[in-house]
């Protein structure tokens, strides 16, 4: 029997975003919180997201940004704590920020700020912080949980799920929080990587050589669209637009890259109309890199005098660059990937306070959720947003 040599009110696991916010809004409502972590440092994806800068939300997080089994469980917790809220706590500190492009807020500074900045948050209330301990056996008995770590056994009548999941493990991330929802009885959606470059094999691998090129485009898989920057790499296509298209993508699917989002219908055939003599090669590097011009151009097989091509040949052309397709052969894998989609599944969790409607005291929060957000802050919304809801309710 595992007698605790310590009791709290609850046992948060994992001092990432989500679980700071957590272990902070219910220690300041005079929760008695343990915070475990089995790194030596809390919110390590923090310090290295946004280049170092943390782009810790986005002014547009709603709901339809989100993926999930269960497209709407994660508006009430996005509609109770919103981008503004976490804004305002950024500015109560002190923290210098920007908005960038499409929404995105960052840190002047530095990503340190926000992890200091709920260090002092868990501080302010009932908050003890164990770092650098293995977590050992778990099990719930006699309405407590019991957690051994480092020699001591914890025990609290709420245990919260908060370790994340398996993207960037060079950080520590492992499947953890899914094999313990499963242990207590809880389904998991597939996770797979998500926010990730994807690879290129066959034929396509002559883009390789295009390493380096970049380019604004419309890059599509299935009904999703974004148009941002797509990174051509050694290994296949990355950037931000190939990134959003990564949570989408499924093996064995087509992605559609629209070369040319501001072009005018009938261009190429204008172009032939204003300079005949020109090329495809040369009407592309108008409005391209000079490197992927004369690639696409290449593998279209149009060559020659523009004016001496049908307008057919040209039409069909404008519609390849419009929506050139690419068969991924994989992705980078977790190692690369930025969060991951899939995770513990919201049909057993309340969409209110994130607790398991058949394991009473037992919460999960964050990245472990079959919830994933959108590049450009958004997971890190919904890491303060779920766990602010969990914070409420371990103090309700």
């Amino acid at each position: 029997m595992m007698v605790p040599s310590e009791t709290f009110d609850a046992i948060v696991l994992g001092a990432g975003g989500a679980g700071l916010m957590c272990a902070a809004v219910a220690g300041q409502r005079g929760v008695r919180v343990a915070l475990l972590d089995h790194a030596d440092a809390p919110g390590k994806k923090i310090l290295i997201s946004g280049g170092g800068r943390c782009n810790f939300t986005n002014i547009h997080a709603a709901a339809d940004r989100y993926l999930s089994a269960n497209p709407h469980f994660a508006k009430s917790a996005l509609g109770r704590y919103r981008a503004d809220d976490f804004l305002e706590l950024v500015k109560a500190y002190g923290i210098a920020w920007h908005e960038k492009t499409l929404g995105q807020l960052f840190c002047d500074g530095s990503a340190r700020q926000i992890v200091a900045m709920l260090l002092e948050e868990c501080a302010k209330g009932t908050v003890t912080l164990r770092l650098g301990a293995v977590l050992g056996e778990i099990r719930h008995s006699d309405g407590l949980f019991h957690v051994e770590q480092g020699g001591a056994t914890l025990a609290a009548r709420a245990l919260v799920i908060a370790t994340g999941g398996p993207s960037i493990p060079k950080l520590g991330a492992t499947g953890f929080a899914y094999d313990l929802a499963r242990r207590f009885g809880l389904k998991v959606v597939e996770p797979r990587p998500a926010l990730v470059p994807l690879t290129l094999g066959g034929e396509e691998i002559l883009f390789r050589s295009l390493s380096g090129v970049a380019a604004e485009v419309i890059a599509g898989a299935g009904k999703a669209r974004f148009r941002e920057a797509a990174l051509f790499t050694h290994k296949g296509l990355s950037g931000p637009a190939i990134l959003q298209i990564s949570s989408y993508w499924r093996h064995g699917e087509q992605i559609g890259i629209d070369f040319l989002p501001d072009a005018e219908p009938d261009w190429l055939v204008q172009a032939k109309r204003e300079r005949p003599r020109t090329t495809l090669k040369a009407s592309l590097a108008r409005r391209l890199p000079e490197r992927l011009a004369e690639t696409l151009a290449e593998r279209l097989g149009i060559g020659g005098e523009l004016g001496n091509l049908a307008d057919r040949l040209l039409r069909d052309g404008e519609r390849r660059l419009g929506d050139w397709r690419f068969s991924p052969n994989g992705t980078e894998g977790f190692a690369k990937a930025e969060v991951t989609v899939g995770g513990i599944a919201t049909d057993g969790l309340s969409s209110r306070s994130m607790e398991a409607k058949s394991v009473p005291g037992l919460y999960a929060i964050g990245e472990a959720v079959d919830v994933t957000g959108w590049l450009g802050g958004y997971n890190f919304q919904w890491a303060w947003a779920s766990g602010w809801a969990a914070g409420q309710a371990l103090a309700s």
